[in-house]
């Protein structure tokens, strides 16, 4: 019987169900994936790969309905997951997600979205169950349409095979990168992009260069164990200095926390090494003095893979140097295995945006008046040692899309109805809507900062205060169109922000680092604290010195190869 004698016959009343499943299934897919992708390129791309997923399993199975289904399903089920994961974390799923989320705390992640258990549950019940239905009674294709059969799972794997090539016609597609495939919304391309991407890359070197340099010498200044101060640092999210922006002419773009006053050490533009978000990648930066790029794209996902790895960390050294040491962290503890992460950077203590009642939408007042509460209780705990605590804000975290009339005068109408330089285009209502909301946000963490000063200074003690921004903003990319206005020596304008470090209550040795890494911050404080250091930051130190601020940019490039072939080849600072 012929393929179109088949399809004629399947009108029959006990197939029609099957075929309205199938019908059903693959119009839910195709809306879902291919045409839910950002770009032509991406939605043919998925396009491509749904095809040949539901070639290959037509003529695998000889059944239609079961194929169609079954060639279906994988893409179906993914552009779901991808879309709550979307929802409740604002990233899509990606190929690591498989490998890194699956933990022991999954479950109880889970149990608070009463509906995505619902909704797996349902999956795991129903699935299999359609399946079974399919296959009983389909549509069979003729055993003598073996060659036809061969021929069609030849072409779907060439076709298959031919879309999936990362240097194949869709190379572009791949281009992309982690960072990129985090923040959009082509939840398909997205995926299969992460899926080379989840392996970490060890950074290459040639041993022989670690001896090319001398990374041991580094003259220490005594230490007075009796004055060793509290370190503070605060990693203020999605925190730059506005004055940067050329049309932010503005008073309301001078904050008191850019300025140097009497107490600062060392202030000025950070290099950081993301853009428009990834605050863990500078988690990381500062806490390992390593820049995530080193570990090709997979070390996007430095809390999973790289946190668990790194031999030296700055909260491990100043543990050895008598510190306790203290994480705040006003999301959850589950978010970005950021509980788990703490503790393989060697934190002592660990505190939660559950335990501490703060969420999305903590001010950094409220933040600081939590840090406050957990520095009594931490003081406490260490009996008379010092304490090092790093807190995260959360207040700048985009969106920055509050209507302007809910905001305080003078944040309620646009700040910016004039011109952008250069080019003479008005800044529109976007960037007005979102740079006005940066600023009000801004004026609200200028004012707790001061605050969180006034109750360090209080009670005599010596103590550092660190603050700094992980990356800027993006206004959903739109930040990129403003003009920029920052000295020669910053090599990319989207990845700087600032830092200031200020001491109270102890001598002020200044540091001059008009442009400085943010793998160099943790040094910087050792510096500033007087405390000895492993061989690690003394080499980290040394290259901040001969570089003057700078580590990926750093034009000395034999300087920094000696340096990574001691770090990685010598100190081992990457482990198994």
């Amino acid at each position: 019987m012929s393929i179109a004698r088949q399809l004629l016959a399947c009108w029959h009343g006990r197939v029609m169900w099957r075929l309205g499943v199938a019908v059903l299934v693959l119009l839910s897919t195709a809306w879902l994936g291919p045409a839910s992708e950002h770009t032509t390129r991406e939605c043919v791309f998925a396009a491509c790969i749904l095809t040949g997923s539901i070639l290959f399993a037509i003529a695998a199975s000889r059944r239609l309905t079961f194929g169609v289904v079954a060639g279906c399903l994988p893409m179906l089920l993914l552009a779901i997951a991808a879309n709550l994961k979307f929802r409740y974390l604002s990233t899509p799923l990606l190929a690591p997600d498989l490998i890194y989320y699956f933990n022991a705390e999954i479950a109880e992640t889970l149990l608070r979205y009463p509906f995505i258990v619902a909704a797996i549950a349902a999956t795991i019940v129903l699935v299999p169950l359609l399946l079974v239905l399919l296959w009983r009674g389909d549509i069979v294709l003729a055993r003598r349409l073996r060659g036809e059969r061969v021929l069609a799972i030849a072409a779907a794997v060439v076709l298959l095979f031919v879309t999936l090539y990362p240097r194949g016609p869709f190379a572009q597609v791949y281009d992309k990168g982690m960072w990129e495939a985090m923040i959009d919304k082509s939840f398909v391309s997205d995926f299969i992009v992460s899926i080379p991407n989840a392996h970490v890359s060890e950074p290459r070197f040639l041993p022989a260069d670690a001896t090319r340099d001398d990374w041991h010498d580094l003259a220490t200044m005594g230490v007075d164990a009796a004055r060793k101060p509290d370190i503070v640092a605060v990693l203020e999210e999605s925190t730059f200095d506005p004055r940067m922006i050329t049309a932010c002419a503005s008073k309301l773009c001078d904050a008191r926390m850019f300025h140097a006053d009497p107490h600062t050490i060392a202030h000025g533009w950070l290099n950081v090494h993301t853009w428009g978000g990834g605050t863990w990648t500078s988690e990381f930066a500062f806490l390992s003095g390593l820049p995530h790029t080193l570990f090709g794209p997979a070390g996007i996902y430095a809390p999973f893979n790289l946190a668990p790895r790194i031999r030296y960390t700055l909260p491990r050294l100043l543990d050895a140097d008598g510190y306790r040491t203290v994480g705040i962290y006003p999301t959850d503890g589950d978010f970005m295995n950021g509980r788990d992460a703490y503790s393989d950077y060697g934190f002592d203590a660990f505190y939660g945006g559950r335990e501490l009642k703060l969420g999305w939408g903590a001010t950094d007042a409220e933040v600081f008046n939590a840090f406050e509460h957990v520095f009594e209780v931490e003081r406490a705990k260490a009996h008379g040692k010092p304490l090092f605590v790093f807190v995260l804000t959360l207040h700048q975290h985009g969106p920055h899309m509050t209507p302007l009339h809910e905001l305080p005068a003078p944040y309620d109408q646009p700040l910016f109805p004039g011109k952008l330089a250069p080019g003479n285009k008005p800044l529109d209502d976007w960037l007005n809507l979102n740079f006005t909301n940066y600023l009000q946000r801004l004026s609200m963490s200028d004012a707790a900062m001061s605050q969180l000063e006034t109750f360090l200074r209080r009670d005599r003690r010596p103590v550092l205060l660190l603050h700094f921004g992980d990356h800027q903003p993006s206004f959903d990319g739109a930040i990129n169109t403003l003009a920029k206005s920052v000295p020669p020596t910053v090599p990319d304008p989207q990845y700087v922000t600032y830092y200031m470090l200020k001491g109270f209550n102890l001598p002020i040795r200044r540091e001059n680092y008009p442009v400085l890494d943010i793998s160099y911050l943790g040094s910087l404080l050792l510096d500033a604290a007087d405390l000895p250091r492993n061989p690690f930051f003394i080499a980290n130190t040394l290259l901040r010195d001969r570089c003057d601020g700078h580590d990926l940019d750093c034009r000395n490039a034999a300087l920094r190869e000696s340096y990574r072939a001691y770090v990685f080849g010598d100190l081992h600072d990457l482990g198994d």
